[in-house]
Formats: structure tokens, C-alpha cells, sequence
């Protein structure tokens, strides 16, 4: 927050605080003390920042409220208050859930629920005042999109506008995502400390992504896209204020550290609101072996039969899922280098059958299995896991109220037009298929990864994953649009074959982006995986072989 403050000028300064599991964590937080469920790291970092911040004249927009947006604006008051500062704080309410569960139609035992709010009530904040906004759950973009509201006086209509607005929110919602973060390509460029994004906005929805002066990492056409592939699906962004066309978006460098987005398109969002409902899915544990040397195969076998014969009758926990990860090398130089890992996932609603029953089993093996058993970590508890689940709600019957500083409330209305949802089935748009007349890159192939011509970036939507995948230029894009199908997607990553697959096709940013449904299960805090959030899924795909024109490497 300091650096942001202090390295170049700079309007609005906004933190991007939640995420599916953050908001169960907050949740859990809530259980404990009912006067918790924000993002306490917010204040620390106030305590630091907020004189600095009224001094530079910056004002503040925040979702690190949570659950809990009114008590976090009252500990902001005092804060200030302590510091002998005078700061003005407004904050956006009305996207808990939970009191009206039974009105919505909700399902009982959720921990939280909560709807995604747009930017309007944000923008009626700055409107009235406010140094310092605090929300709950608003969608992430409209942390961006609701002081460019504020700034140009936009309305519900000036759709292109505030669709431009909201892809510089999607690019600067991750942070360091957009200045070399995670990014495919990290070798081109020093990222060992990015700075972080900021978007210079233009009342027509354009904007230039850059960062500060002096500050690591970089913005390119490259990170620029990157960011916008994740956690997005097809070709239209629904959002409660929006739909951007993420296929009219188009990349211009303009210089070094600086990439233009303009020709955003918008249209009317949706009728319906998304809200993010968690609840507590059970009790998981994890134990993970060690096997060394000769015989992996033979040994991960036994030690499976002896664990699951010993485990006590009617203490056998739900699910039982073992994994084997062929870590090991023949004829290895060292002792890890020559060992497998083989987990074993334990699952139950009874935490008495994930727990000390799970860790009797293993510690009583170490004498009567494998040879050179041992285990990375000696049992633990166990723990308990969450559920992610998306609901989508009439707009019209979610509030959406701006507290204003001065303690009056304004009702926000939900979009005065909207269109109908797209459909859900999984079929693209004929639009985003390859065209027939693109001919195939010419000339000899060789087999390769296909991380030496294509980015990838890849996440979670619930149970769902992205994979975007990009090409660095025109002849690469026609080779990988018309390459990487779902047919060789499943052949490339067997662990999806049997799932659901949607592909769209964005040309304007070369770019073939996957929807994986089901690959994390129940979401992130079930733990459903090795890889939770699929983060380095695209990783893992980019260092398949296949069949690689040589006119591109």
C-alpha cells in the first residue's frame, strides 16, 4: 500500500481483499466471534497508510468488509480517530444472504452467502464524499469500474463505457498478475519483485494498463493477456452492471510499461445476480507415504491392501481416494530423487473417522510394510473441509444499499435493462469456431512443448477450471486455433478426459480458452486434488509435446 502511495501519482487506490475461500474463512471467523469476518490485514495495513493516503489526496475503495462491511467501516472511524485524522467512510451493503435464506429459496447449513454486487453503489460512495470505501462481496472488477463511474458520471446505459471499465478491473483485480506474476513467460523479463498495476481511465472505457516508475516486473501485450483469460470463460463477461465482450478487446503497446485497451464492447447484463454460498462439506485428512527405490508400484499396492484391511469395522471413512505422484528417478543420486509419494485422502461427515483412526492405521504399518517406509509429516487431526457452490438470483429481489459517510442510505436498483442469460449447455457460439479458409502453418514439424510457442494461465471457478492458452503472434494463433481442441486436450491432460469441456476461441487476443467442469469438485477448500485451484494446470500443459511447426519455434 505504501508503495502505491508513495511511487507516482495516483487517484484511487483499491485492494482486492476476497475470494471463495476467503469468504468461508470469514465465515469460520464469524462463528468464533460474531464481531469478526473482515479482512483484518486492511486495518494494519490503514494503520500504516490512511494519514498518507488523505494527506496525497487518494481516496480508498476496498471489498476487505466481507461479512461484515458496517463493522469494518466503524473500525476505519476509529482508526482515524486515534491517529487524530478526519476521514469521511462509506461503505455498500445488502450482498448478505443468510438473513433472508429461507424468503430466497436458499439451502440451510451455509456458513455465508453472498450476492455479487456492481459498482453503483461504490460510485454513489465517492459521489457523497467518501475517503474511504469499504464493501462486502461486489464483483471484483467494480472495486475499478465504480470510481470510474463516480469520475465521468456514467449511467446503467453507457454500456461500451463501463465494459471497458470493467476489463481494467478484471486486469488489475490480481495484482502483480498483470506485471509478470505467474506469468508463463518469467524468463524475459526481472520479476522478482513486480510492482503492481495501476489503469489510467478514460471517460470513453479505454484505459492504459501500466505501474509505477521504477518498480519491477513488467506490463506487456503478453501479461495484459494473461490476466484477462483468468478465471474468465467464452467471449461475454457477465457481470451485475455489464457484459463485456472480451472478444472486442484489443492490445496496443504504446511504449515500455504501457499497453492500451480500447474497442470494448458492452451489453445489457443478465437478469439474474451470482452469489458464492459456502458451507461446511465435512472432515479430511491426508496422509502421505514415502516409497523408495524398487517396486513402486508393487509397494504402493500393498501398503493400500494392509491400510484398508486394518482400518476398524464401520470406521471406514466415506471417501478414500489414493494418489500416486512417480516422482522417482532410475539409478537416482539421492535418497528423494529415488522416492515416489503415494497420498491417501480421507473424507467423512464424523471427523472420528478422518482423525485417530486414520493415523493409528498408518503408524502401526511402520513396522509390518513396505520396506524403507516412512511418511513425509506424522498423521495429523484432521480438519474440517468447506463447499463452494454459485447460485444465481433474481437482481431485483437482491438489496444493494451505499451508506453514505454522513450515515444516509440510498437504495441502488438492480440494471434497468438486461438480456437474457446465455446458454449454459457448453456449445460456443458458431462464431468462435476455426474458419474454414485459415490455412495450417506450412513446412516440417518437430515434436516439442508447446510452452515454446503458447502462454497459459489457469484457475478456479468452483468446482470448474479455466485454461486460457495463447499464441505470441498471428501465424501461431491459426496453428493453435486450429490445433488444441478439446479432442487433444483430453489427449495432452488424461486427469480431464472423462469431464466436460467447453472451448471458445478469442482471435483478438489469440487466444483458445477452456472450461473444465468438474475437475476441482467441490471447490478449493474441499481440497478435491493436488492442484486445488488448477493455478498451475497450464503449466502442466505447456510442457506436453506434440507436434510443432519448426516455422514457429
Amino acid at each position: 500500500m505504501r508503495e502505491m502511495l508513495t511511487g507516482g501519482p495516483l487517484d484511487v487506490l483499491t485492494g482486492d481483499y476476497l475470494a471463495e475461500l476467503t469468504m468461508l474463512i470469514l465465515a469460520r471467523d464469524r462463528l468464533k466471534d460474531p464481531s469478526l469476518g473482515y479482512a483484518r490485514t486492511f486495518l494494519r495495513q490503514l494503520e500504516e497508510c490512511l494519514g498518507l493516503a488523505l494527506e496525497r489526496g487518494v481516496r480508498i475503495v476496498v471489498n476487505a468488509g466481507g461479512l461484515q462491511p458496517a463493522r469494518l467501516a466503524d473500525a476505519v472511524r476509529e482508526l482515524a480517530r486515534s491517529q487524530g485524522l478526519d476521514a469521511a467512510v462509506g461503505h455498500v451493503e445488502g450482498d448478505d444472504l443468510l438473513p433472508r435464506r429461507a424468503e430466497l429459496g436458499l439451502p440451510e447449513g451455509l456458513l455465508a452467502a453472498n450476492a455479487y454486487l456492481g459498482a453503483f453503489g461504490v460510485a454513489e460512495c465517492l459521489r457523497a464524499g467518501a475517503d474511504v470505501v469499504v464493501t462486502g462481496r461486489v464483483t471484483d472488477a467494480a472495486l475499478v469500474a465504480g470510481p470510474a463511474i463516480a469520475r465521468f458520471g456514467w449511467g446503467a446505459g453507457d454500456l461500451d463505457a463501463l465494459a471497458g471499465a470493467v476489463v481494467a478491473g478484471h486486469v488489475l483485480e490480481c495484482g502483480a498478475q498483470a506485471t509478470g506474476g505467474n506469468y508463463a513467460f518469467f524468463r524475459e523479463h526481472d520479476v522478482a519483485r513486480p510492482g503492481f498495476p495501476l489503469a489510467e481511465l478514460h471517460a470513453d472505457g479505454s484505459s492504459v494498463i501500466t505501474k509505477h516508475p521504477g518498480t519491477g516486473g513488467a506490463v506487456t501485450v503478453g501479461t495484459v493477456t494473461a490476466q484477462l483469460l483468468y478465471e474468465t470463460g467464452g467471449p461475454r463477461y457477465l457481470g451485475p452492471d455489464v457484459t463485456a465482450r472480451l472478444d472486442t478487446v484489443r492490445l496496443t503497446e504504446e511504449g515500455p510499461d504501457r499497453v492500451r485497451i480500447d474497442g470494448v464492447r458492452g451489453e445489457a447484463p443478465p437478469a439474474t445476480l451470482k452469489a458464492g454460498l459456502n458451507r461446511l462439506g465435512g472432515h479430511r485428512n491426508e496422509v502421505v507415504f514415502v516409497l523408495t527405490g524398487l517396486d513402486i508400484e508393487a509397494k504402493a499396492a500393498l501398503v493400500r491392501r494392509q491400510f484398508e484391511d486394518a482400518l476398524a469395522p464401520g470406521r471406514r471413512p466415506a471417501e478414500l481416494r489414493w494418489t500416486l505422484a512417480r516422482t522417482d528417478r532410475a539409478d537416482a543420486a539421492t535418497e528423494e530423487a529415488a522416492s515416489a509419494l503415494l497420498r491417501l485422502t480421507a473424507r467423512d461427515r464424523d471427523p472420528g473417522r478422518v482423525g485417530r483412526e486414520l493415523g493409528r492405521v498408518a503408524v502401526e504399518l511402520g513396522l509390518a510394510g513396505y520396506p524403507g517406509f516412512h511418511l513425509t509429516a506424522p498423521p495429523g487431526p484432521g480438519a474440517p473441509y468447506g463447499v463452494f457452490e454459485a447460485a444465481y438470483l433474481d437482481a431485483a429481489a437482491v438489496g444493494h444499499t451505499a451508506v453514505l459517510p454522513d450515515g444516509r442510505r440510498v437504495d441502488i436498483p438492480p440494471a434497468p435493462v438486461t438480456a437474457p442469460e446465455p446458454d449454459p449447455s457448453g456449445e460456443p457460439d458458431p462464431r468462435e469456431e476455426p474458419a474454414d479458409d485459415e490455412a495450417p502453418v506450412p513446412g516440417p514439424t518437430r515434436r516439442a512443448p508447446l510452452g515454446l510457442v503458447a502462454g497459459a494461465r489457469s484457475g478456479d471457478k468452483g468446482g470448474d477450471a479455466n485454461l486460457g492458452v495463447w499464441a505470441r503472434d498471428e501465424p501461431g494463433r491459426r496453428w493453435l486455433t486450429r490445433t488444441l481442441t478439446t479432442d487433444l486436450l483430453r489427449e495432452l491432460l488424461p486427469e480431464v478426459a472423462g469431464l466436460p469441456i467447453t472451448r471458445h476461441l478469442l482471435p483478438n487476443l489469440r487466444a483458445v480458452n477452456f472450461t473444465i467442469t468438474g475437475l476441482l469438485g467441490e471447490g478449493v477448500a474441499a481440497q478435491h486434488r493436488f492442484d486445488p485451484q488448477a493455478k498451475a494446470l497450464g503449466e502442466w500443459l505447456r510442457s506436453r509435446h506434440l507436434d510443432i511447426p519448426e516455422a514457429l519455434l
